[in-house]
């Protein structure tokens, strides 16, 4: 399984959002910059503690021209049920058979636990960040926010 990095082009891919929309990094290509965060799962705490530190921080990543997107192996009614409990304005992937996981190559924690990584793509979908930290959720908003508001003013 390839890692994605920094410098590559991220990879395509079309998944279902809670609302049950298709959902593709093409969507945004030429137009936003995608901030895509890979998490365990749904109502999990620091799962849960990291969606609401987007979610306070959303409006900034929209100032500076960017989407907010989460990705985890729920379904799109379990992530619906989570964006209803916590007031989540932004995307959650459904990764249900864990391609997008794959497509990333977004590793395991101590071999089992899904990863926690933090991709910033630019808007001509090359990456330009990656965070991977599986208890410091808040750093990957930190971390995001920097390097978006970097591109915006670049």
């Amino acid at each position: 399984m390839k890692t994605i990095g920094v410098g590559d082009a991220a990879p395509d891919f079309t998944s279902t959002s809670q609302a049950g929309e298709p959902v593709s990094l093409a969507d945004f290509r030429g137009r936003k910059t995608v901030v895509l965060f890979f998490y365990p799962r749904d109502g999990t705490p620091v799962c849960t503690k990291e969606a609401c530190s987007f979610r306070d921080a959303y409006e900034d990543f929209v100032q500076a021209g960017a989407v907010v997107i989460g990705v985890s192996s729920g379904s799109a009614e379990s992530h619906q049920a989570f964006a209803a409990n916590h007031r989540l304005p932004f995307l959650l992937l459904a990764d249900v058979d864990g391609s997008l996981r794959k497509c990333f190559g977004v590793p395991k924690t101590i071999g089992f636990l899904p990863g926690r990584v933090t991709y910033v793509i630019d808007r001509e979908g090359v990456v330009r960040h990656v965070f991977n930290s599986q208890f410091a959720a808040d750093r990957h908003v930190e971390e995001a926010l920097t390097v978006v508001r970097q591109l915006a003013d670049g």
